[in-house]
Parts: C-alpha cells; sequence; structure tokens
C-alpha cells in the first residue's frame, strides 16, 4: 500500500507572494515531474492579489505561528512534544550556540516555529526543503535535526547577502547538521556559497529560469510615432536595492526633446517617500504608480511599454538583487531592457548585445534612457537577442530537471 503522507516538507517565508512566484513556478513544475510535498509557511498572506500558479498547486499548506505569542497553546505544547525526540537536545544546543552569536527575538521565534514544524510533520515525512537559506533555513535545520532528517536549501539573494558568515558556514557544514545540499539562482551567488563551504559540491547551480508555456508569445512592436510618447516601465518593490530613487532623479534629468511617461508596479514601503521626491523634482505628472499587479496585468503592462528600466544596486546592508525574473519576463516580450551590472545581472544581459547596463547613478540611467529612446531600431536589436537568449540558455525545464533528480535522492522518491 501506498503511503498517503508527502514525503517532503517545503518550508517557505510566506505563501502566497506575488514578490516571489518564481517559488510558486518551481513548485508548480516540481508536482508536475512527480514529487509530492507539503507546504510549511512561516507567514501568512498580505497580497491581495494572487498569481494564476498559485492557483495551480495542489500540495497542502499548512502555517507555523508568524508570532510565538499568538498561538501560546499550540508553541507550549509543540515544545513539551519536541522535547521527547530524539534529537531535540542537539537541536537545542545548535540553536543556543546561534543564539548566543544573534540574540535577537527572530532567532527565539525561529526555534519556536521549528518546535512546531518537527513535531506536526507528518510521520512519512523523509526530508525538508527551505526556500531562502536564511529565516526558513534555520527553521527547516532545527527541526530536522529533532527528527533525524535530512534538509536541502534553495537560496537566492538577500539571504546570502546579509546573513552572517558564521551561520552560512554552519549551516554548509555536515558535521555541523549542514544541509545536504543547497542549490542557488545565479552563478555569482553559486560561487561565493562553493568558496564558503568544506564540499563545494553541495552547492548546484540552478537557474530559475522562464516557462514560457505560461506567457503569450511576444507582440509585434510598432515604431512610435512623432507624437508618441516614450513609455518605460519598471516591475520590482519599493525598496532600496531596486535603486527606483536613483530612478527618479534620472527621470528628471532626461532632455526637454524626449516625451516620457514611466510606469512603476509593485508594492513597498518606499511609495510615499519616492512620490514625494517625483513631486519635488516637478515629474510627478509624467508617472503612474500602480501599485501590485497580477501576472496578466503585468505582461500587459510589458506588451505596451517601449523600455523596461530595472536600476538595481547593493544597499546599504548588503542586500542585492540575485538575477530578477522580471528581467526574461521583459525579453519574452521583446521589450527591450535597461539595467546595472549588479550581481547576477550580466549572467543574462550582455550590455550592447542583450540591453545596457550602466551605472545607477542619475545621469548615467538618463543618457541611457535618451539614448534608447532615440534608437528604435538599435534597442529592438537588442530586445531580439534577449529573447533569443532567454530561449536558449535560460528556459525552466533544465533546472527542474536537476533540482527534481536532487530531492528524489533525498527522499528516496522516485519521480
Amino acid at each position: 500500500m501506498t503511503d498517503p503522507t508527502p514525503p517532503l516538507g517545503v518550508v517557505v517565508k510566506g505563501w502566497p507572494r506575488l514578490s516571489e512566484t518564481f517559488i510558486a513556478q518551481e513548485l508548480v513544475a516540481l508536482e508536475e515531474a512527480g514529487h509530492r510535498f507539503d507546504i510549511w509557511s512561516l507567514r501568512h498572506p498580505t497580497d491581495t492579489k494572487t498569481h494564476p500558479l498559485h492557483d495551480r498547486l495542489r500540495a497542502r499548506v499548512r502555517y507555523l505561528p508568524e508570532y510565538l505569542w499568538q498561538e501560546p497553546a499550540r508553541v507550549w505544547a509543540a515544545r513539551d512534544a519536541a522535547q521527547r525526540l530524539p534529537g531535540y537536545g542537539a537541536a537545542y544546543a545548535v540553536w543556543r550556540k546561534d543564539l548566543r552569536r544573534d540574540l535577537t527575538t527572530n532567532r527565539i521565534r525561529r526555534f519556536g516555529q521549528a518546535c512546531v514544524l518537527a513535531t506536526e510533520l507528518p510521520a512519512g515525512t523523509r526530508a525538508l526543503y527551505a526556500h531562502f537559506l536564511h529565516t526558513p533555513s534555520s527553521v527547516a535545520r532545527y527541526a530536522a535535526i529533532m527528527r533525524g532528517l535530512p534538509w536541502s536549501f534553495s537560496a537566492h539573494a538577500k539571504d546570502i547577502w546579509t546573513s552572517p558568515e558564521w551561520e552560512l558556514h554552519e549551516k554548509l557544514d555536515p558535521a555541523q547538521h549542514g544541509a545536504a545540499f543547497g542549490a542557488t539562482c545565479t552563478r555569482f551567488g553559486a560561487e561565493h556559497l562553493r568558496g564558503l563551504s568544506a564540499d563545494p559540491g553541495r552547492i548546484d547551480l540552478i537557474y530559475h529560469g522562464l516557462d514560457l508555456a505560461r506567457f503569450p508569445a511576444p507582440p509585434g512592436r510598432k515604431r512610435r510615432g512623432a507624437g508618441d510618447a516614450f513609455h518605460m516601465l519598471s516591475v520590482g518593490r519599493l525598496v532600496e536595492k531596486k535603486g527606483f530613487d536613483r530612478l527618479i532623479d534620472a527621470l528628471a534629468l532626461l532632455p526637454g526633446h524626449v516625451d516620457w511617461h514611466w510606469v512603476h508596479i509593485g508594492g513597498g514601503d518606499l511609495k510615499d517617500r519616492l512620490a514625494e521626491r517625483a513631486e519635488a523634482a516637478g515629474i510627478a505628472r509624467r508617472i503612474t504608480w500602480r501599485g501590485a499587479c497580477d501576472q496578466p496585468e503585468v505582461i500587459a503592462a510589458m506588451r505596451d511599454a517601449d523600455l523596461f528600466v530595472l536600476p538595481s544596486r547593493i544597499a546599504a546592508d548588503g542586500d542585492r538583487d540575485g538575477l530578477p525574473n522580471v528581467l526574461m519576463e521583459a525579453a519574452s516580450q521583446k521589450l527591450p531592457i535597461l539595467s546595472t551590472p549588479v550581481s547576477a545581472i550580466p549572467e543574462f544581459i550582455e550590455s550592447g548585445v542583450h540591453g545596457l547596463l550602466v551605472s545607477d547613478e542619475p545621469a548615467s540611467l538618463a543618457q541611457a534612457m535618451a539614448q534608447m529612446a532615440g534608437d528604435p531600431v538599435g534597442t529592438a536589436r537588442m530586445a531580439e537577442a534577449a529573447y533569443d537568449r532567454l530561449t536558449t540558455n535560460f528556459l525552466m525545464h533544465p533546472g527542474i530537471a536537476r533540482l527534481s533528480r536532487r530531492l528524489a535522492s533525498l527522499t528516496g522518491e522516485a519521480t
């Protein structure tokens, strides 16, 4: 008789999240490859909209206590039950060592969530897989030690660059209950993690890639007429690493002969501050803030735009993008791309070939925008090249096949 319990538990920060559709894309593809899993989410959803991919996922979603004080009975019952697990003592020792170096309420919350996860996991669970190497991996690691299970992770950007080095070292060290394997979505990130690992072979480079079946064929783009405004689009959270403050300053520097309009899609805490910045620069009437949008709305906006702009930069705390999926989505619609040579973006865009990569200094961004507005033939040629690069080297399926093999080996499950 087949065990009905999914052999894999997937730990995520929050579910569902519009800003993390690359996770939804991966999990849907893994289900289609035959993997069975439950999702364990550290947080409840906050987005008012969902992605069509979220509706396709069949996995059961379970929510851990977002804050321990919200569900005290559940937490204390889990702590009591966890203490009877054979690996509890080892997990507690690891956590106490971590807590001495990171004396925060977040670190305490991680252990409480891990106790709930370890005691509520179905008996047939054989392994854990965490998306993000910081908080979700901590919870997965502590719970895996308690239950005597292997665990693995997928690392992305912020989790790599803002985690303390001691923590990364230990999560990569099998002698310290580290991960059986780790996947990361950029060569830039993979090289960094391999340099921290005693066994670099544990780190796989697995690009997210794009599932073109989810996107319409690129539109036939018409050349703008003399009276048509140059429409620019950005998609991304309004946070420091996205660089939209410098983009607003750059928009204010555009020469008068460029008739432009900029549309921003995405939520974020800096919305009011950036809107005030645009007002002070006298360009607010040329900007549309659309807020969070679902995938069909994003693609429709890409099909209507003349240029996609993503001025990524390194934030003060070290946070930065990896390889933003929105760049591949823009390429899927043959929308010309202007970005910056930060992190792994040059792994997809070679400047002057697939788009332009320039400094995030406002003057450089303004010069590049004006150049691309004035050269529709050249920008269209780069957009064609980016589409060819996407379809040749950055589709989803090769990465999913590699990840599927890794997870099947971890759980002992044939797919």
